[in-house]
């Protein structure tokens, strides 16, 4: 299945608990994956069971094989960046930059880096498959041992998050691969009529 980028309204499902006003359909697609009607085995399962550092799992999670409305998909049809030759990259690398920089930076520190309170996302954007990743951004994640004590808030009623999670996740991966350097993208792709309209959706425009 492939990762949606159209929105839908108001949702409440198992994995998500209720989410209100409108918000990515990531949201449904994370819970339709990992939640209890899939009938699957679980995406930390499968994590525990994949060496990511091998040519299978790179070309399965990070290669791009398709694209459709601008933007990039694995084999596996979750959503990844494209850098070309000249560093031009897709929209979605650019827009998550903005985004990561909008919401997300002032815990986890500029570019993914991470930060003194909080782990650098870059890195959990190719630890985690894009169904977990998705699942800690919507419900939060609480990790309380003898090692550690952190609290990641839940982002899932929070549009300018969950409208824009694909962008921060590929921008994120892209900058956990080191495909692109710390900074604002010098050249990007112009932004997909697609795009803008599931944007202008979610967003309740």
């Amino acid at each position: 299945m492939r990762a949606p980028l159209s929105s839908f309204g108001p949702f409440s499902g198992p994995i998500c608990g209720p989410i209100f006003g409108p918000v990515s359909g990531l949201a449904l697609a994370a819970a339709l994956l990992i939640g209890p009607f899939s009938g699957l085995v679980s995406s930390a399962a499968l994590a525990e069971e994949v060496d990511k550092t091998s040519e299978a799992y790179q070309v399965a999670n990070i290669v791009a094989a398709s694209q459709e409305d601008g933007v990039y998909y694995t084999e596996d049809g979750v959503p990844t960046y494209s850098i070309k030759e000249d560093g031009t990259v897709d929209w979605l690398t650019y827009s998550g930059f903005r985004r990561y920089h909008s919401e997300c930076h002032v815990c986890h520190g500029p570019e993914g880096e991470g930060s003194s309170y909080a782990p650098a996302l870059k890195k959990s954007a190719i630890d985690l498959d894009y169904y977990s990743f998705v699942d800690v951004v919507t419900n939060g994640r609480t990790k309380v041992n003898a090692a550690e004590n952190s609290v990641m808030p839940a982002f899932g009623t929070n549009a300018n998050v969950m409208c824009y999670l694909n962008d921060i996740y590929v921008y994120l991966k892209a900058r956990g691969m080191d495909a692109v350097p710390r900074g604002r993208p010098a050249k990007k792709e112009g932004k997909p009529d697609a795009i803008r309209e599931a944007e202008n959706a979610c967003l309740g425009g």
